[in-house]
């Protein structure tokens, strides 16, 4: 997990029965209710609502829509009804779930989860997307739930790859659950929109030049690998109309290194032999991975000098070679990874498109990530609240890192203090993580509450306190 680049998450608080007064949240959906006039009262009229925008200048909003395993619905009939139930409701976008209305009963049948995606870069100073400004699109998709298939290589020895049909049920939340900070997320999701329109639309290759290559880079644990598949599963979703069908091959880089000498480049060349097959398919949009492709990319300039096996060139020959094949592919996104991008021969890094530096993560990303764990503890229990925080009003609100920042920075009545505390707890739980990646802080509250010495009923204050210890233990245990 990892994180150099987030979406403003909605404010988690857990309610306050006895206080009217709350403190701002992150609003995710709202309806906009009714409102009638009360007998024999004079009203001014209400001013008339901004003209809607044309549709070409409308925001496009992703709707995704996840059915339930056994719905046997046609998509089509559930993309309808729910582009319905959105024109009849007045609501105001933002990051997060719709509540499936339960007057509908097709879609309570058929539907598991309405959610709303990706429109914090629309979204500027923590303000919403109003309905007439959004134009939904909305894309309906069942979970796969068949798993990983090996390809076993002829002699039993490692598979070759891992493949996988998309959109997967091991790969559902990981999008929303890495948190960056530099906007690389939604730099993805439009990079590989513009590959796949340049492709359709004919442009020439010869002029204007992508390889649908993109290569991530930096120190291990800042969450490479599962950006990539969390990319792929998106993709798999919103190009689910021109690609009904999708597959991510997941390389096993070690399987095609052979101690029969140059055996290695054949073997190369076989597995992409079979890639080639998979996008011979025009509605088949096949992702392959290639983790830590440095152990196949290796610098042919190390291997001239005589540090490097000489097979090993022919490895990184067969890589390219393969590569400039499936160019001529409309369908196919090649995802590449790497911890030692200095180690990468140089014809491989001119080959990617997007060459992103994932980097560990930042205070805003670190605060966000453990928020989203404490929420969750919260959630299922593990940490409790007390009938006298809640009567007090302490310890309730977990603001995100923006509103804590813009909180910390106004005046605010002395009530509205308390609702701060377990925030603030945080942010220093955040600062005393310094130097953690993205994977060592989501291990972190569970490293915490093996450390409690009453793991039962903990509540969030002390599970903070405690968290700061084992953070500071944590750090002084990562070798030099």
């Amino acid at each position: 997990m990892s994180a150099t680049e987030m979406s403003v998450p909605m404010d988690i608080s857990i309610p306050n029965p006895t206080e009217s007064t709350v403190l701002q949240q992150d609003a995710v959906v709202f309806e906009t209710p009714a409102v009638t006039s009360p007998p024999h009262q004079s009203t001014s009229p209400s001013p008339s609502p901004p003209p809607p925008l044309f549709n070409e200048d409308k925001i496009v909003v992703s709707v995704e829509v996840s059915l339930k395993p056994a719905s046997t619905a046609r998509i089509d009939d559930v993309r309808s009804a729910v582009e319905r139930m959105l024109e009849k409701r007045s609501m105001s976008y933002a990051d997060g779930p719709i509540t499936v209305p339960l007057d509908d009963s097709f879609l309570v049948e058929n539907v598991q989860r309405i959610c709303i995606c990706d429109t914090d870069v629309w979204v500027e100073n923590r303000d919403i997307l109003l309905f007439w400004q959004v134009k939904p699109v909305v894309q309906v998709f069942q979970l796969s739930e068949e798993g990983p298939c090996e390809e076993l290589s002829n002699d039993g020895q490692l598979a070759s790859f891992n493949e996988w049909i998309l959109p997967a049920k091991e790969f559902d939340g990981m999008w929303e659950s890495l948190i960056y900070e530099s906007g690389l997320k939604q730099r993805l999701l439009r990079y590989a929109a513009s590959a796949l329109l340049f492709t359709e639309k004919g442009v020439n290759p010869f002029l204007v030049s992508w390889n649908r290559i993109i290569l991530l880079h930096g120190p291990p644990g800042t969450g490479k690998t599962s950006l990539c598949k969390a990319l792929a599963q998106k993709l798999s979703i919103r190009f689910s109309s021109r690609y009904p069908q999708c597959q991510l091959i997941e390389v096993n880089a070690h399987s095609l290194f052979s101690k029969w000498f140059s055996e290695s480049g054949k073997l190369v060349a076989k597995l992409f032999s079979k890639i080639q097959e998979m996008v011979e398919e025009d509605n088949n949009l096949v992702f392959v991975l290639i983790d830590e492709v440095e152990s196949l990319a290796a610098a042919r300039k190390a291997a001239l000098s005589g540090s490097e096996p000489s097979d090993s060139i022919r490895v990184v020959n067969a890589l390219l070679t393969q590569m400039d094949k499936l160019k001529s592919s409309p369908n196919v996104i090649i995802l590449t990874t790497s911890n030692i991008t200095a180690a990468i021969d140089i014809a491989f890094v001119d080959r990617a498109d997007i060459k992103a530096y994932v980097g560990p993560p930042t205070l805003q990303a670190r605060y966000e990530i453990l928020r989203s764990c404490l929420s969750e503890l919260l959630r299922t229990g593990i940490l409790s609240v007390s009938n006298s925080q809640i009567q007090d009003g302490d310890n309730l609100c977990l603001q995100s890192f923006t509103s804590l920042k813009q909180q910390n920075n106004t005046t605010i009545v002395p009530e509205a203090v308390a609702l701060l505390t377990l925030s603030n707890q945080l942010l220093e739980a955040a600062k005393a993580c310094e130097g953690l990646s993205g994977r060592s802080l989501r291990k972190l509250p569970f490293l915490t509450h093996a450390a409690l010495a009453n793991p039962f009923g903990c509540e969030p204050g002390k599970f903070l306190h405690k968290m700061i210890e084992t953070a500071t233990r944590e750090r002084s245990e990562i070798p030099d």
